[in-house]
């Protein structure tokens, strides 16, 4: 105690001179009107900017959080756009006669694992059996096809990407839907390579290559990529088209894995055809 009387009464001068100094800035603003106002909108900025800055701070530590509930969203969208629904009911007179059934429905999921320098290339995402996952489901990104369900874990699957030397994928080329199969060379993972295409057929350069949708696994019209390029298969009278892939899939992290609502109803009509006719 005995010290801080000390400090008192040493540095009196100075307190008494800091307490008026306050007390007279305080009356300034207080009946002045300009500085009041300057002092006021001064002060309302520098709170501002600290304000942007803790809120800027904030919203970068909630980006993972915030990407997962887009990609949730995404998800319910795509489920619930008419291209994955197919006519129930055909209209005859009145348009309000067609009704809508819904074809596919989509699970988002992370990759985890997506490397792209092998032949056979197999990512890995974080979604599995207790997600609804089952072999043989079409996994797509936002820029297109990712490939198809391999192996399914309780917490995780396997994905057998279309960078895989047996890959085959019915996809449709052009606004005349002219049909050929993906597949992939095994060298760039940029460029997939588009067969059984008669060269008959004339495919201009940068033709839109879309999935045809014919097999169930993946819906019809899913944007793949353009023609980069075609030449003539030596000794065959069929296209080599080469596609520009739309997705990087080096960079690929959020995937949605196609749940087909009517995947089982076509294979058991495939099947259904009678042997004779296959041969």
């Amino acid at each position: 105690m005995q010290n801080l009387f000390a400090f008192l009464i040493r540095f009196r001068v100075f307190l008494g001179f800091l307490v008026l100094q306050t007390l007279s800035f305080l009356l300034y603003f207080q009946f002045v009107t300009y500085p009041r106002s300057v002092f006021f909108t001064g002060a309302a900025k520098i709170t501002g900017q600290f304000l942007s800055w803790e809120n800027d701070l904030y919203n970068y530590f909630q980006l993972s959080a915030i990407n997962e509930a887009l990609q949730q969203e995404n998800a319910q969208l795509r489920g619930v756009s008419f291209d994955n629904y197919y006519q129930l009911q055909r209209p005859t007179i009145e348009k309000n006669d067609t009704l809508y059934q819904q074809s596919f429905r989509f699970i988002p999921a992370k990759v985890i694992s997506a490397p792209v320098d092998r032949r056979n290339n197999y990512f890995t995402i974080n979604a599995g059996n207790i997600h609804g996952i089952k072999k043989g489901m079409g996994v797509i990104s936002d820029n297109g096809i990712v490939g198809v369900v391999f192996k399914v874990g309780e917490n995780y699957s396997l994905i057998k990407s279309v960078l895989t030397s047996d890959i085959n994928i019915d996809v449709i080329i052009g606004k005349k839907e002219i049909r050929g199969i993906l597949k992939w060379n095994g060298m760039n993972p940029r460029i997939g390579s588009i067969t059984g295409v008669s060269t008959d057929v004339n495919i201009p350069k940068w033709s839109e290559v879309r999935t045809q949708g014919s097999t169930g696994i993946f819906p019809k019209g899913l944007l793949l990529g353009k023609v980069q390029a075609k030449e003539r298969i030596e000794n065959q009278s069929l296209w080599d088209i080469r596609l520009l892939f739309k997705e990087d899939l080096k960079n690929v992290h959020c995937v949605y894995i196609v749940n087909s609502l009517i995947i089982d109803e076509l294979e058991q009509l495939q099947q259904s055809v009678p042997k004779d006719n296959l041969e």
